[in-house]
């Protein structure tokens, strides 16, 4: 078997077809997800904390060189705060989907079938119904 025809084997499996429409998916998902946060949510959250902007935020551990050759040395916490509510967000937006997935794809459940009575209980009753035709 040729490497081209492995190749052509191995990319048409369900799985890998899936898995590449899944990270497609899930980078325009990740876009509109980061638009939410960096335009919508962080805004307003630096309203709530009185226009602080979080993405600016960072601890300066070396100043830039005087003639500007060397960059300053910033510990960007600020961003490090964005990045970890984009996450937050992201994860609460697939529970969500998965959660709605798992709804549409539950299966009915079988009406509970009673267990049949035991032997004993099926010979009393034929003995009862034959009492009664007697009588």
């Amino acid at each position: 078997m040729s490497i081209v025809s492995e190749f052509k084997e191995f990319a048409m499996k369900g799985n890998v077809v899936d898995l590449a429409v899944g990270v497609i998916i899930g980078g325009a998902f990740g876009k509109i997800v980061t638009s939410l946060v960096g335009d919508i949510f962080m805004p307003l959250l630096g309203l709530a904390t009185g226009g602080i902007n979080f993405s600016d935020m960072a601890i300066t551990l070396k100043e830039a060189s005087a003639d500007g050759k060397v960059p300053a040395v910033l510990l960007a916490y600020g961003k490090f705060i964005q990045n970890s509510i984009d996450f937050l967000i992201v994860a609460f937006a697939i529970f969500l989907m998965v959660k709605a997935i798992n709804r549409f794809n539950k299966k009915p459940e079988a009406p509970a079938v009673a267990p049949p009575p035991p032997a004993e209980e099926v010979l009393l009753t034929e003995i009862r119904d034959l009492l009664k035709q007697k009588a």
